[in-house]
């Protein structure tokens, strides 16, 4: 069967060397960033290159920010739990253990959200995502480090796994979030600062990519950016993925009888990144060629074991490995799957999704600004 690759800026930087390379900053030892006083870390919750560059006349201070080149390559798959956590330790899903948007709890056998499942699912943050964060790292070496985002979050699992040694700053105005993360950073020499602008994302999803909401949603994260880069502080712009449009016709939906639901214990994973889960005893190479059969060129399936073997992961821990579904499959094009057999239909009405492996998901902007704007 055919091996699941992400295509595209397959040679850019990982998304997982960003946040050592800020750190590194601070002290002069990064060989990739100019020596910052405090430096600032923002990510473009859903902002992927090829939507910046398609949409570059609605932003024209981020694209001006840098050219094609200025790119980055986001983790495997491509969506916000894995990504983030990614970013915000600097090691990849297969180490930190958030693999997926649901995936499966070995210790109690069932689905557990990534995102909003902590309290939910019985998560528990502190050991559930296993590294130590860029915060923690930097308050190692003495650095006050702040996280600046949206009240709701200020108190989720989520943060308590990804921010955990930040002090958090709260904001709902997208402006303001960014005139707070450059005045943290003026004001507390060699700070580490992240700002979390999640607009974008959440127009695609519910709107798409070329929708009114979403330009709109564009524009005013611009607009935020025409704040001044303090002297002395290095920005970094970036974000955990990109996006595509999935129309209705483009929906695959599983249903009883199906196939590929055979020997199915769980689906978990998202529409565009499903981890199946399946009943002890079931012959996953067997259950891996049904899958392949069937979805023919609407997906890429590979085995847990095959996923693992070909590095999409990362190095995978043992603690993790049983997170990750006896088969991965990855929608191609634009693709998605849903389980049909569930009530609740509301999923079906998202536009904008990500997951897998198209460019458009995978590639995204890395841009750098004040002090990071500097030749190195």
């Amino acid at each position: 069967m055919p091996p699941i690759v992400p295509t595209g800026a397959l040679s850019a930087r990982s998304l997982t060397g960003v946040a050592p390379e800020i750190l590194l900053s601070l002290s002069g030892g990064s060989d990739v960033l100019a020596p910052a006083r405090s430096a600032v870390l923002f990510v473009i919750d859903g902002l992927g290159a090829h939507q910046l560059r398609a949409h570059a006349g609605h932003a024209r201070r981020l694209a001006s920010f840098g050219g094609k080149k200025d790119v980055a390559r986001t983790v495997f798959p491509s969506t916000t739990a894995a990504a983030l956590t990614s970013i915000l330790t600097g090691s990849d899903p297969g180490e930190h253990g958030l693999v997926g948007y649901r995936v499966l709890d070995p210790d109690r056998g069932r689905l557990a959200n990534q995102l909003n499942g902590y309290e939910k699912d019985g998560l528990d943050p502190a050991t559930w995502q296993r590294r130590p964060t860029m915060f923690e790292r930097a308050a190692a070496e003495g650095r006050r480090t702040f996280a600046v985002g949206l009240a709701e979050f200020a108190r989720s699992g989520l943060t308590a796994a990804i921010l955990r040694g930040a002090e958090y700053v709260s904001s709902d105005d997208v402006r303001m979030r960014v005139r707070l993360a450059y005045e943290l950073a003026a004001g507390e020499p060699g700070s580490l600062v992240y700002c979390y602008l999640p607009e974008i994302d959440k127009a695609g999803h519910k709107r798409g990519i070329d929708s009114d909401a979403w330009i709109s949603a564009l524009e005013d994260v611009d607009a935020a950016f025409a704040a001044a880069v303090p002297a002395g502080v290095g920005a970094v712009v970036t974000a955990d993925h990109g996006m595509v449009d999935v129309p209705r016709h483009r929906h695959v939906l599983l249903r009883d009888g199906d196939p590929r639901l055979d020997g199915v214990a769980h689906l978990g994973g998202e529409p565009r990144l499903l981890h199946v889960y399946l009943e002890a005893g079931v012959d996953a190479d067997a259950a891996a060629a049904a899958w392949g059969s069937e979805s023919g060129r609407t997906a890429d399936v590979v085995t847990r074991d095959e996923a693992i073997a070909a590095g999409l992961f990362g190095a995978v821990a043992d603690e993790v490995r049983g997170r990750i579904g006896d088969l991965v499959v990855a929608a191609r094009g634009t693709w998605a799957f849903y389980d049909d057999r569930l009530e609740d239909k509301r999923p079906q009405d998202m536009i904008g999704q990500h997951g897998s492996v198209t460019p458009e998901e995978v590639t995204v902007p890395l841009l750098r600004l004040g002090a990071y704007a500097l030749a190195r």
